[in-house]
């Protein structure tokens, strides 16, 4: 059936993970007239699928949503489906060194197949944490996709001036967020640790020295656990605790950190890991081999995956040099 992908035995390129930056490594791969094959959970994993509007996007001065970008984006790719295979949903399992490249086994149609190429680029991604309410993630979705509760402080951190905002989350990374959006001027900022002690397990002097900047800019906290949500047709995030009280704010703010970051298939290929969990690259996108300091042939780390900053004009660029770089080198 027209736009069906049919496996070849062998691609130049395989991209594992369809977001913004492996829709791009697979478009820029045909316009340099390369084979790629383009394995892709759904457009659903994508971090911004559920954005409303996102303002830093080069060519859409009034903002665009995250899922019409991805649409967009797999439009381009399926117009240069004579070069780019574009399997979803697709789900990658094993991935395997090879004598001419790599091997990525992974399951479609409900059935395994294995996809082969020279170079392999890793576009996994990052899942955000999810508070969790009476045991379940989706509570906070509606105002999380009314972009009532946002998640990026690079993405979003404009749109809460003026704004009294509540940030979720107990540890040094949540305070360090509660005093970078002072920044851009809200009217106030608050901590909800969700049953959580403030700054548990953060080690002294940092815990003494967070707990004076909260102090300092006027910064409270309420420890008891988050009950619900409501005030959504106001456009406000109310929250009921579980003591029984109620705080309302003009936008949430998930200060969390990462469920997943998609480590287990670089891991396995022996790559390098920053503190704080990213793959380490080289300029061009490279892996880093921990055990040698240098980088691994062919593999390359791109978008949030990678070390450097989650934005999705900074995925492009990097979907580019991985390319790029593959071209001129291998292919």
């Amino acid at each position: 059936m027209p736009g069906f992908a049919r496996l070849k035995d062998s691609y130049d390129l395989v991209i594992v993970g369809g977001g913004h930056a492996g829709l791009q490594a697979g478009l820029k791969a045909a316009l340099l007239g390369q084979t790629a094959a383009l394995l892709d959970r759904g457009p659903k994993y994508s971090r911004s699928y559920y954005a409303p509007t996102m303002d830093n996007i080069p060519g859409f001065p009034e903002g665009i949503s995250g899922h019409k970008l991805l649409d967009l984006q797999i439009a381009a790719v399926r117009r240069a489906e004579e070069a780019v295979g574009y399997f979803t949903p697709a789900r990658a399992g094993r991935v395997e060194r090879t004598e001419t490249g790599f091997a990525v086994t992974f399951e479609w149609l409900k059935q395994e197949h294995v996809a082969r190429g020279r170079a392999l680029v890793l576009a996994l991604g990052v899942v955000d944490r999810i508070p969790e309410v009476a045991g379940k993630i989706d509570t906070i979705f509606p105002w999380a996709n009314q972009g009532i509760v946002d998640f990026c402080i690079l993405c979003d951190g404009h749109q809460l001036t003026g704004k009294s905002v509540a940030v979720i989350g107990h540890d040094a990374f949540a305070v360090r967020t509660a005093l970078d959006i002072l920044h851009f001027r809200p009217t106030s900022v608050h901590l909800l640790t969700h049953g959580r002690p403030l700054l548990d397990g953060t080690p002294e002097p940092d815990a003494s020295a967070l707990r004076a900047a909260l102090g300092e800019h006027g910064i409270g906290s309420t420890e008891s656990p988050m009950a619900g949500f409501d005030e959504i047709r106001e456009h406000r995030f109310g929250v009921r605790f579980a003591d029984g009280s109620h705080r309302s704010f003009d936008r949430g703010f998930s200060a969390l950190g990462w469920y997943d970051m998609h480590d287990a298939i670089p891991r396995a290929l022996g790559c390098r890991f920053d503190p704080d969990g990213y793959v380490v690259t080289d300029e061009d996108c490279r892996a880093i081999a921990d055990a040698t300091g240098e980088p691994i042939p062919g593999l390359y780390a791109v978008g949030d995956l990678r070390n450097g900053w989650n934005q999705i004009p900074e995925a492009w660029a990097t979907a580019e040099r991985a390319v790029i770089h593959a071209y001129a080198s291998y292919l």
